[in-house]
């Protein structure tokens, strides 16, 4: 039963984004997007979804929605704003460095979140992950501060908290 449940969530999570970025609903188009989908499903559901019915928590699906809104209205908006003042006004400091930052996340996908959240946010890009000691380094337009906890708490705690809860 989970090995069905598995691969009905991949097909639907496969075929849905195959008929988003084709923008048709042709026959064809239907069919192709449901034959890929059924084969991509049925070999990789097994890699892709461990726990089948975690996708089914209505409450991570809050969470996953709670966070887009506040990460691409809020949180987005002041990264690119902070970076177009530092373009149009060159006397804006600029304190580049690579800092070191732990996170606590578990999950494949929740760590993948933290990191393409910073590494989409302008200013701020993960240039290394060390698994062994759960360490982000990453490159900073402007280092407030070189401490893992307050350079943690300035880039990503927000990002984490809500990975985790998504994913872990």
């Amino acid at each position: 039963m989970k090995n069905v449940l598995s691969i009905l969530l991949v097909f639907l999570l496969a075929f849905t984004t195959y008929i988003i970025y084709t923008g048709s609903l042709t026959s064809y188009d239907i069919i192709t997007g449901a034959l890929v989908s059924i084969i991509a499903s049925t070999l990789f559901s097994s890699m892709i979804i461990k726990n089948p019915l975690k996708p089914l928590n209505v409450i991570r699906w809050l969470y996953l929605i709670t966070y887009a809104i506040l990460y691409f209205t809020y949180y987005e908006t002041k990264a690119h704003v902070d970076v177009i003042k530092r373009i149009l006004h060159p006397k804006t400091p600029v304190n580049p460095a690579i800092i070191e930052a732990y996170y606590t996340a578990n999950s494949d996908y929740a760590i993948t979140a933290i990191a393409n959240s910073i590494t989409n946010t302008p200013g701020t890009v993960v240039v290394e992950i060390d698994e062994t000691k759960k360490a982000f380094y990453i490159h900073w337009i402007n280092a407030k501060t070189l401490d893992p906890v307050g350079a943690k708490r300035e880039i990503f705690e927000s990002f984490e908290k809500f990975a985790k809860r998504i994913f872990d």
